[in-house]
């Protein structure tokens, strides 16, 4: 008797935890049977004696994790007289190969040597010249959202993730949760056999569900990734991050002056590599490598600042940055001979001869930091790639190098800046202040650097804008190199079909011999949006058409349609450093169209709108088509009011907050949030004999935050404005021996969050009083004339009873300087402002006022 699928268990658990499936892969989970097959049904290619310890199968896949087999031994009374059997492990089919998949962050087409870049990038060289580079390959002009479409195999729109989960808001589209009929292929490929891991960058967890608390389903450990070693936000210091080794926090730098994250995550993938291959060296593996580089803050080795240096690729300045890049790019193949360089926007940037000498040493000393950070993140790419050589299993690796997950970020404004999270502050940083206070530490430690716009411009060339613009291709182009030893029949070669990110998984399962799975843990699997590219590795379709023939694009209201060679984009009316003003309260229909013909423009130069009124109308019925499809809409042209949108926290709701012990790395996004409202803070603690000093609450560090605590006994609380400024509460002495209770009330001037629901941020970032009180008496009072709008650094986390990371104030102390004084209850009330009728009323005015502008 041989099973068939109906006699499989149907009702599997709708959630299986690790356990459970390793269980039930060992068929350990479905019971017991007295008479049963010698192999499952779902059995494929099969090795070893049925029933014995060594045997293995693959299965179809259709379900995951794969129904448990019936018993297929003999029980008896005596186990004498009984069969023993042992489920077959499941494995990948045959051939399947290791994957290593690279995607670094924030950075354009023109940035790597590999592409016309003036940068060096060897490993990206070698992956290119191993393999193919593919010049027509897209991503969504923005971080998380790109990674969430590579991971799925969906657009962004559809796993939730149409902007940064710190800007998401309650529609299905921008919610920032990928859902359970949507598996990552970290999942599918575990279930098949494969070891599975993640190191780096996450940004893919939702900001509301970062913390301790969980859950975790929605963290790489619970999306299929076995081991993860990174950072869960957007950012991360490089010198200290805020680093998870799985969902534990971790401190490896401590004590180590020089550790940096981007070379201890290479180290930390080639050791679990080397681990898996030598406990199974027929297991493959997939390895998801996604650095910090080159996201701000750009945090390069002293190394690689002056080797780079050295090089002075950048002091003939932007414009001539451009013409170099352009022409390199012809030389090596990459754009097409007839392409065109696309016009220096001079009514947007200035040129570089327009720069005063000040401006020119400052922009050179941060395009130097940043292209040291490029070269030295690829230096550590290349170590991980030459570690699988070493373990011999290159021949049967396919290795996906993307450089960048969008274009170029312009987020450090006209002039740079030295603080990154200034910019999303709105405050920008003067030149002859970064020049005086922070030139000579640019990219160490004592900054959160980011370059000017200009140069951002120029790493996109030949393309026009850069990152967070989605309909020019200066912000979605992204140069990928693909390599396969022995199964890329043309190695150097250049690919030119029209791709998308969502097209990395459809490929990886192809080349893998694994189909998506119509459910997993019992859920209904949505269909993968993406096409394989495994076509274009044969040398024979190197001129093929393209698969990928329609794809939308969208973000923050800025929109385009690609189809059949046609681009269709909305006319960009806001750069990304004008983020804080009035939102265009109509994306769908307040846009300006321009239509490009991409099989004759290559760069997107010339605007044929005019001529092809018919072909216009045509894409723009096609895009708002993909866009109900996708769950693009409804269209939000807002930026910085989202950052500040209220969101399901396990703070929401809530207005006060108790805490009874000392507590660490609680994230922004899961803790009290105290901008642009009053609040109070309480401490009761009992100072010991001799005194006490230490940290009592802080959220934030080096870069913007708020610390409260006790400096030689005496209390402080002190306002870290963007390291800028620091104002401060100090009690005039020392606290004495006993029970005290410390309190800290700031009442704020503004109204607060509410006027974002007119389209209006007038009520963030307003002034306000505070009062540092002692034992019930005001012993310090101050106002403060404006307040942070939008955020903490992001980085950092809300730390009680000590600090981790970085201090809000060197001056004062290092971290971690705990509490020395016993902390009885620490309680913090929040209230926020409420809107009057009179308030609402002119809101609404203003609002109309600002619709009647756009028309």
């Amino acid at each position: 008797m041989h099973a068939t699928l109906e006699t499989l268990p149907r009702n599997l658990p709708r959630k299986v935890d690790r356990s459970n499936r390793w269980l039930t892969r060992l068929g350990l989970a479905g019971g017991i049977a007295l008479a049963a097959p010698s192999l499952p049904a779902w059995a494929g290619q099969t090795t070893g004696v049925p029933g014995a310890a060594n045997a293995t199968t693959t299965i179809d896949g259709r379900q995951l994790p794969a129904p448990a087999p019936a018993f297929g031994g003999v029980i008896k009374d005596s186990a004498l007289q009984s069969k023993a059997w042992w489920a077959p492990r499941i494995v990948p089919p045959k051939g399947a190969p290791n994957v290593l998949l690279i995607i670094t962050d924030d950075s354009g087409y023109g940035v790597p040597s590999t592409f016309g870049g003036v940068i060096p990038t060897p490993a990206l060289d070698r992956v290119a010249q191993d393999g193919l580079r593919f010049t027509q390959f897209h991503s969504t002009a923005l971080s998380s959202p790109s990674r969430a479409a590579l991971i799925t195999g969906r657009n962004h729109h559809s796993v939730g993730f149409g902007v940064i989960s710190e800007q998401s808001t309650g529609f299905p589209g921008y919610n920032s949760i990928i859902t359970k009929d949507k598996a990552t292929i970290g999942r599918i490929l575990l279930d098949h056999g494969y070891s599975t891991s993640w190191f780096g960058k996450d940004h893919n967890t939702p900001a509301f569900a970062a913390s301790q608390v969980g859950p975790f389903d929605l963290w790489p450990t619970g999306m299929g990734f076995e081991y993860f070693y990174g950072f869960v936000g957007g950012d991360a210091n490089q010198w200290e991050p805020n680093l998870f080794r799985n969902t534990t926090q971790i401190y490896p730098f401590a004590g180590k002056p020089g550790w940096n994250l981007t070379t201890a995550m290479a180290d930390e993938a080639i050791d679990w590599m080397n681990r898996i291959k030598q406990t199974d060296p027929g297991k493959p593996f997939f390895v998801y490598y996604a650095p910090g580089g080159t996201h701000a803050p750009h945090h390069p080795t002293q190394e690689w600042v002056d080797k780079i240096h050295a090089m002075h690729l950048f002091d003939g300045g932007w414009n001539k940055l451009r013409e170099t890049i352009f022409a390199n790019q012809k030389k090596v193949g990459v754009i097409p001979p007839e392409a065109k360089l696309t016009p220096w926007p001079k009514e947007l940037l200035k040129e570089w001869d327009q720069c005063t000498p000040e401006e020119k040493k400052l922009f050179i000393r941060q395009v130097e930091v940043f292209a040291a950070y490029t070269a030295y993140t690829d230096h550590e790419i290349g170590r991980v790639i030459q570690a699988v050589e070493d373990m011999g299993q290159l021949e049967n690796t396919l290795i996906i190098y993307i450089n960048g997950d969008n274009g170029t970020s312009a987020e450090g404004g006209f002039v740079g800046t030295p603080n990154e999270v200034a910019f999303f502050n709105g405050v920008e940083i003067p030149v002859d202040v970064q020049l005086a206070k922070y030139y000579d530490a640019w990219g160490t430690e004592r900054t959160y650097n980011h370059m000017s716009a200009h140069w951002a411009w120029a790493f996109d060339t030949p393309f026009p804008w850069f990152k967070q613009i989605a309909s020019h291709l200066g912000g979605v182009r992204q140069g990928m190199a693909v390599s396969w030893p022995g199964h890329i029949t043309d190695a150097g070669g250049i690919r030119t079909q029209f791709h998308h990110i969502i097209d990395v998984v459809p490929t990886i399962l192809e080349v893998s011999g694994i189909q998506q799975p119509d459910s997993v843990d019992g859920i209904k699997q949505s269909p993968v949006e993406g096409v394989s590219f495994a076509y274009t590795f044969d040398a024979a379709n190197a001129n093929a058409p393209s698969k990928h023939t329609t794809q939308y694009f969208e973000m923050m209201g800025d929109h385009a349609i690609y189809d059949h060679g046609w681009l269709l984009s909305t006319k960009v009316i806001r750069p990304p450093w004008e983020a804080f003003g009035a939102a265009n309260p109509d994306p769908v229909n307040n846009v300006t169209w321009e239509l490009y013909d991409l099989t004759k423009d290559y760069s997107q130069c010339d605007d044929v709108a005019a001529q092809y009124p018919e072909k216009v109308k045509e894409l723009k019925a096609i895009f708002l088509e993909e866009a109900r499809k996708y769950q693009v809409l409804p269209l939000d042209a807002s930026v910085a009011a989202r950052i500040v949108a209220p969101r399901p926290n396990i703070t929401a709701g809530r207005d006060e907050f108790v805490y009874t012990r000392p507590m660490v790395g609680t994230p922004q996004g899961d803790s009290p949030m105290i901008l642009d409202c009053s609040y109070r803070v309480t401490a009761d603690l009992v100072v010991p004999p001799g005194g006490a000093e230490g940290m009592i609450l802080t959220s934030g560090g080096r870069f913007a935050g708020y610390g409260f605590y006790l400096l030689k006994g005496k209390p402080v609380w002190t306002w870290n404005m963007l390291d800028l400024k620091r104002i401060r509460w100090e009690g005039p002495e020392a606290l004495a021996p006993g029970r005290h209770l410390l309190e800290f009330e700031f009442t704020y001037d503004g109204l607060g969050v509410g006027t974002l629901a007119f389209n209006n941020l007038s009520g963030l970032g307003r002034g306000g009083t505070g009062v540092l009180k002692v034992d019930g008496k005001a012993v310090a009072t101050q106002k403060m004339e404006h307040t942070l709008p939008m955020i903490l650094q992001w980085d950092e986390s809300f730390d009680i009873g000590s600090d981790t990371l970085t201090g809000v104030d060197d001056a004062d102390y290092r971290p971690p300087f705990p509490l020395t004084a016993k902390l009885n209850k620490l309680t913090i009330k929040v209230n926020r402002p409420q809107l009057s009728p009179e308030d609402i009323k002119k809101l609404e005015n203003g609002m109309k006022t600002v619709a009647a502008g756009k028309e």
